[in-house]
């Protein structure tokens, strides 16, 4: 990720796909420019992980897009994919310093915030980015928590930081407007009936 680009990360959900594979909408998407893609798949085996990820990392590559893995650092370590995320109950089982260990000082390492006091932790951490959030309301979440922290968060961030949380056109002017660049989004991309034209709108909105 670079810090100093307008960034789209775009989080996979065959769950909410419409009856689409996460194979062919991550295809649309990452055709359509999206910078970042996490394989995030709730419903799948571990070998249903692995072989859809052999798939989506050798697409990325040719594409110039970063190829995360949700959850399992191992999992990331066996893909040889860009890095890992890990929400807060996975930073418990696998420590940063353990996941540091597992992958290798070059990959990417994200960690899921939901406080100031959890962001301000996070960014004292070895790790390359934070997501920030749910900051609006989202089928994924059963809480959100608003956008009053945003400016405060990217005011003192020391990392790059995404948002992320029922984030979609009627309501990213109000992330805009506050300065935010890099935003992360499922829904809005997943069950979109134009998923190349999605994209496009959000990287234009976010790169203005």
């Amino acid at each position: 990720m670079n810090p100093d680009n307008s960034n789209l990360y775009f989080v996979t959900s065959e769950e909410h796909s419409n009856g689409r594979s996460t194979l062919e909408v991550a295809l649309e998407a990452i055709e359509a420019g999206i910078d970042i893609l996490q394989m995030r798949e709730k419903g799948k085996t571990r070998d249903e992980l692995k072989a859809l990820g052999s798939q989506l990392l050798r697409v990325c590559r040719e594409k110039g897009v970063k190829f995360i893995v949700n959850d399992d650092p191992f999992l990331a370590a066996e893909l040889d994919a860009d890095g890992v995320h890990l929400g807060q109950e996975d930073a418990e089982k696998y420590t940063i310093e353990k996941t540091r260990e597992i992958l290798g000082g070059e990959k990417m390492i994200g960690l899921s915030t939901h406080s100031v006091e959890q962001f301000g932790d996070a960014n004292k951490k070895d790790i390359d980015y934070i997501a920030f959030g749910p900051i609006f309301e989202t089928r994924t979440k059963d809480y959100h928590i608003g956008a009053d922290n945003v400016e405060e968060v990217l005011g003192t961030a020391e990392k790059p930081v995404i948002f992320i949380g029922g984030i979609d056109m009627k309501n990213i002017d109000i992330l805009i407007n506050k300065g935010v660049r890099n935003i992360a989004v499922i829904r809005a991309i997943t069950q979109a009936g134009d998923i190349g034209g999605k994209v496009r709108e959000f990287k234009e909105r976010i790169s203005l």
